[in-house]
């Protein structure tokens, strides 16, 4: 539970850290700050719950891809999650937003970036 808890604080504040650097992604800036604290957590759940149940499948469906670019595709599957993320915030009434494809991949890029270094400082407990 633990675990969960720190990977969700994670992808949140990698999300606002995207959300800061790029014009693209947006989170609505009229609400007040708590509530925006809240649809950056549920956000991030969305996008957490978008990366363990989506992205495996895509990933296998897509591995000739993977092998053919040495990896590189998966700035392409990060950014699929990303926008994937975004349609169903706007289905949740979340008010969170990407922009578009070249948006979500730059956005995909800071996310994993931000993720993995949050990760790596806090401790892994299972």
């Amino acid at each position: 539970m633990t675990n969960f808890v720190v990977k969700t604080l994670a992808n949140a504040a990698a999300l606002a850290v995207a959300i800061w650097l790029l014009a693209g992604i947006t989170l609505d800036d009229q609400s007040p700050l708590g509530r925006r604290a809240l649809t950056l957590i549920l956000v991030a759940l969305v996008f957490g719950l978008v990366n363990i149940v989506v992205k495996p499948i895509v990933k296998l469906l897509s591995l000739p891809l993977f092998v053919v670019t040495l990896g590189l595709f998966t700035l392409v599957v990060n950014a699929l999650m990303l926008l994937l993320t975004s349609w169903l915030a706007e289905q949740l009434d979340l008010s969170f937003h990407v922009d578009g494809f070249w948006t979500a991949v730059l956005g995909g890029l800071i996310i994993s970036v931000v993720s993995w270094a949050v990760n790596l400082a806090l401790p892994d407990k299972s």
